[in-house]
C-alpha cells in the first residue's frame, strides 16, 4: 500500500531509495557521507554550475551585440540643451547612424586610440545635423548643423548667414514660442533658411539680429574640417566660437542624427512617474530629423 501511495503521488521508487540512501550519519564522533550522498550532491553542484555558466554566456553575448550595434550601426543620444531649437528640443531622444560618415576612433566607446583618420569615410552634406566630439577635449558630445564644408568662407552679417560671400536665403515665418534667460515664455522671430543646395530648415533669433554672434569675421573652413552652427542662433555655442568649439575635424564626427524615438518635456519630474504620460510629446515620436 505504501508503494502504491508513492506512485500515485508521482514519486519514482528508485529515486526515493536513492534519496533515502543519500544520508549523512555520525559514527564515533566522526561524520561519514555515503557514496550515494556524494554523487547526489555532486550532480546538484554540476547542474548549478552549468546554469550559472549559461547565464554568464547569455550576458556576454548580449553585451557584445550591444557594442557592435552601438559601434557600427546606431547610437542613442538625448538633447540636454536648446541650441537646436526649433528643430530639436530639450528632452528629445534620438538615434544617430554611425555608418553615415564611416568610422573613426570616436565611433568606438571611450575613443581608444586604435587608429587615426576615418575608414569607409564619406563627407557630410550641408544641412546634416551631426553629433561630434568637441575638438577642445575630444570627449564631450556636441550636436549641431553642418553649414560650412572644407574650403567654404562663412560669415554672419546682421543675423544672416553668408556662404562664400552670398547671403543664405531666409524667409520670415510665424514667431516661435520659447523661453528667455529667466524662464519666461516669449515669442521670437523664426525664419525658414534655405541652403544653396536647396535643403531648408527653421532657425530662431531669440535676440533679433543684434545677438552676440550675429556679426562675425569671415571664417575659411580648413581642409578636412566642418563649420557647425545651432538653429537657435542666439543661444548656441558653435564654430563661431573659436575658443570653445571652432571648426570640427572629420575624425571627430560621430554620426548623423536620423530619428526621434522618444520625447518628453523638460519640466517632467523624475520623481513623479505617474505624471509622465501628460509630459510626453507624442507628436514628436518617430519623427525624422531634417
Amino acid at each position: 500500500m505504501a508503494r502504491c501511495g508513492r506512485q500515485r503521488l508521482g514519486i519514482d521508487p528508485r529515486e526515493d531509495l536513492r534519496r533515502r540512501q543519500a544520508i549523512i550519519f555520525l559514527k564515533h564522533g566522526s561524520i561519514y557521507v555515503s557514496d550515494n550522498a556524494k554523487k547526489f550532491v555532486g550532480d546538484s553542484v554540476k547542474k548549478d554550475e552549468s546554469g550559472l555558466w549559461e547565464t554568464i554566456k547569455v550576458i556576454i553575448q548580449a553585451l557584445l551585440i550591444a557594442v557592435v550595434v552601438r559601434t557600427l550601426l546606431f547610437q542613442p543620444f538625448n538633447i540636454p540643451s536648446g541650441s537646436l531649437i526649433p528643430t530639436l528640443l530639450i528632452g528629445d531622444y534620438l538615434f544617430v547612424s554611425k555608418y553615415s560618415y564611416g568610422y573613426s576612433k570616436h565611433s568606438i566607446p571611450f575613443s581608444p586610440p586604435l587608429f587615426s583618420g576615418r575608414v569607409f569615410g564619406s563627407e557630410p552634406k550641408r544641412g546634416d545635423i551631426v553629433v561630434f566630439k568637441l575638438p577642445k577635449d575630444n570627449s564631450t558630445d556636441y550636436i549641431k548643423r553642418v553649414v560650412g564644408l572644407p574650403g567654404d568662407k562663412i560669415q554672419v552679417i546682421g543675423g544672416v548667414l553668408h556662404i562664400n560671400g552670398k547671403p543664405v536665403q531666409r524667409e520670415r515665418v510665424e514667431d516661435y514660442q520659447t523661453t528667455d534667460l529667466y524662464g519666461r515664455t516669449i515669442a521670437v522671430p523664426r525664419y525658414k533658411e534655405t541652403f544653396p543646395e536647396g535643403t531648408s530648415h527653421y532657425v530662431i533669433e531669440r535676440d533679433g539680429d543684434r545677438g552676440y554672434w550675429d556679426n562675425t569675421n569671415v571664417y575659411t573652413v580648413l581642409p578636412g574640417h566642418y563649420f557647425m552652427m545651432g538653429d537657435n542662433r542666439d543661444n548656441s555655442t558653435d564654430s563661431r566660437d573659436d575658443a570653445n568649439v571652432g571648426e570640427v575635424p572629420a575624425e571627430n564626427l560621430v554620426g548623423r542624427a536620423e530619428i526621434i524615438f522618444f520625447s518628453i518635456d523638460e519640466n517632467a519630474s523624475l520623481w513623479r512617474p505617474w505624471e509622465w504620460p501628460k509630459y510626453i510629446r507624442w507628436n514628436r515620436m518617430f519623427e525624422r530629423i531634417r
